[in-house]
């Protein structure tokens, strides 16, 4: 959908379990049409597809994206943008780290990525352009020297090339947007202000003038016309950034914002009830690294576990949890939602950002208590918590 401001607005299917094509599809039928219902009748609705490996290789076949592309004109839907973060399966067994692999170090990932490429060509709109998600490089662990990171850079130039072939062919551009996320190789604003506007073009633009096709200028301008940034609001937040000057930086910097994910992380002060309180949150499919404040300084946990079995105080936690944008806590446990303010809202309006994302992706395993309704009714509500104040921040600069 459309927001006051020309920004295209959806939800990330991957709150949907379901690894293959005809389950993805159903969650479409079953429950994108039933959000549409609720807070967009009659109106064009877009969607935000999470394909992995599995269901890209069979979407991808013969015929598959003209019989989808049918049904979404049918029923007035539109995709826009994809996420391309997991590769294999994301519910129902233990991701943990395995959800960045394969990285960007390897050709799975750059041939991965290039599938989707055709895929989004093949579905998005004339008069729009599409965007994928995707790892943030890697695993900060696995990264070990510098010829990992001309690896991950070189992959990337790659896609960006085919990128750019599929945009003389077709018409249709569409943008590889990595997704800093904590404890990974990208993971704060700096971080990825240092990749994309340096190291990126350091070991691209030699890789693809190594083809003979590309001058210089030439492969700059395909790279940054196709690599960009994911913000997500969550990630960003659990770094105690300001989300509107980290979207102020990557505009000034020239870094292309290709996504915007609109998304909340638990925040509570580490108290013997808060613990408790945060226990529940403790589950085995998803890391959830916690970032504790003390005294200014931040300190860093892989996951929930070791956070809460370590007795050291802090003025605050964060943990990254996505929780509803509407969830209000306790009197113990609270939100990162309030840092996505009016200030922040506004410079979304007036950025050239234009993919806006919901991303809560916990459903299945948010406690029992936030899991009393339907999910459509919880993404619908989620919409709902967050179109007034798109609404109310248009005006302000």
């Amino acid at each position: 959908m459309l927001t006051e401001s020309n920004k295209h607005l959806t939800y990330c299917l991957n709150i949907h379990p379901g690894e293959t094509w005809p389950e993805i599809f159903e969650a479409v039928r079953t429950y994108a049409c039933a959000v549409r219902d609720r807070i967009h009748p009659g109106n064009p609705f877009g969607l935000g597809l999470r394909l992995g490996h599995r269901a890209a290789e069979a979407l991808s076949a013969a015929g598959e994206c003209e019989v989808f592309s049918a049904f979404l004109e049918s029923e007035d839907l539109y995709v826009f943008t994809l996420n391309g973060f997991p590769y294999g399966a994301f519910h129902g067994t233990p991701v943990k780290t395995n959800v960045y692999a394969p990285d960007w170090r390897t050709a799975q990932r750059r041939d991965y990525t290039i599938t989707l490429i055709d895929i989004l060509a093949a579905l998005v709109p004339a008069e729009t352009h599409g965007s994928i998600s995707t790892v943030p490089g890697s695993y900060k662990n696995w990264i070990k020297n510098d010829d990992d990171v001309r690896e991950m850079a070189e992959h990337l130039a790659d896609c960006a090339a085919h990128a750019d072939r599929v945009r003389e062919s077709t018409g249709r551009t569409i943008e590889i947007c990595l997704e800093p996320e904590p404890d990974c190789y990208l993971e704060t604003t700096s971080e990825a202000l240092s990749f994309l506007a340096e190291r990126l073009f350091q070991y691209g633009v030699p890789h693809l003038c190594s083809t003979g096709r590309y001058a210089n200028d030439t492969a700059e301008t395909i790279l940054r016309r196709h690599i960009g940034v994911c913000l997500d609001t969550c990630h960003v937040a659990l770094q105690y950034e300001s989300l509107s000057e980290a979207l102020s930086r990557y505009e000034e910097a020239g870094v292309r914002v290709s996504k915007i994910q609109i998304s909340a992380a638990l925040s509570a002060v580490p108290t013997p009830e808060a613990r408790r309180e945060l226990s529940v949150f403790d589950e085995p499919v998803y890391l959830h690294q916690v970032k504790a404040r003390r005294a200014g300084n931040l300190h860093s946990y892989p996951d929930l576990p070791p956070a809460l079995e370590d007795p050291a105080p802090a003025d605050e936690w964060r943990v990254h949890f996505h929780v509803p944008l509407y969830f209000t806590g306790s009197t113990v446990l609270n939100s990162t939602a309030v840092e996505i303010d009016r200030t922040f809202l506004a410079t979304v309006h007036t950025s050239r950002a234009t993919h806006l994302e919901i991303e809560t992706y916990t459903f299945d395993v948010l406690p029992e208590e936030l899991r009393t309704q339907d999910v459509a009714v919880s993404i619908a509500r989620e919409y709902e918590w967050l179109l007034p104040r798109l609404g109310n921040a248009s005006g302000e600069n």
